[in-house]
């Protein structure tokens, strides 16, 4: 058995992170300002650490005051509404499908929603890209 020692400094230093906390209430589906969060002293596991990394982005939940912010709790602005009009496309193999679906849930690019094909009135699973339409996953 071989082992590794890894030595990264003369001396043992604890690493400390900060966690980003909500300055006031933050409504759901709003969007993050660099005023609505402060960083706290203390480090919670699975906070987010770093406030640049949320600014701009959209509260999913309702973030209160004074309480860590995780990852989950925000992600990219809604480009689709509920019950929206969108392009869906389905594209494998060289065979590329275009109709519109009504989007049955909120969603950022990025994330997946479920999406009704309103030609066949069947439902589909879709990731929603930067332009709004949503990509029929395989």
């Amino acid at each position: 058995m071989i082992r590794a020692v890894v030595l990264i400094g003369i001396f043992a230093t604890p690493i400390s992170a900060d966690t980003v906390v909500a300055a006031r209430t933050i409504p759901a589906h709003s969007t993050i300002m660099p005023e609505d969060v402060m960083a706290n002293g203390r480090s919670i596991p699975g906070s987010v650490t770093d406030p640049a990394q949320i600014v701009g982005m959209e509260a999913r939940v309702a973030l209160y005051a004074g309480r860590p912010i995780r990852a989950g709790d925000v992600g990219f602005p809604a480009v689709v509404e509920r019950n929206q009009i969108i392009p869906l496309h389905y594209n494998r193999h060289g065979l590329m499908i275009s109709t519109e679906g009504r989007a049955l849930g909120r969603a950022g690019p990025g994330d997946v929603i479920r999406v009704m094909n309103i030609s066949s009135r069947s439902t589909v699973t879709a990731q929603i890209g930067a332009d709004g339409a949503g990509y029929v996953a395989h």
